[in-house]
């Protein structure tokens, strides 16, 4: 076999490469703590943009930044019931029409069976 044959190693499980001679990003720390108190640092790139939350690492809750300040609230809008929608196709008398029609039906239906 050649001098440079691995025996016995997993091949692309384990990088042979180190880390001698390399330089690594610029690297900011930046502290956040959330609201049961866990206090804890994520190492970020120089250049990136820093988040004003990020989820605690103990248990999961959002965490905001030491130094800054409560990111504002998104506009969101109100969910639309099944109401809503039907609203947008009918107007209420359609609906009372519609309804009477129905109700019409069942009651021809009970007169039948009984």
């Amino acid at each position: 076999m050649g001098e440079r044959a691995l025996r016995g190693t997993r091949l692309g499980a384990t990088s042979y490469e180190n880390d001698r001679n390399t330089d690594l990003a610029p690297r900011q720390e930046v502290s956040y703590i959330c609201p049961k108190g866990h206090r804890f640092d994520v190492p970020l790139a120089a250049e990136a943009e820093i988040p004003a939350t990020w989820e605690c690492r103990m248990c999961g809750a959002n965490a905001l930044r030491v130094d800054g300040e409560l990111p504002e609230a998104k506009k969101a809008k109100p969910p639309r019931t099944h109401w809503d929608m039907l609203l947008e196709r009918r107007t209420i008398e359609d609906l009372e029409e519609v309804l009477n029609e129905r109700l019409a039906i069942l009651r021809a239906q009970r007169r039948k069976s009984a």
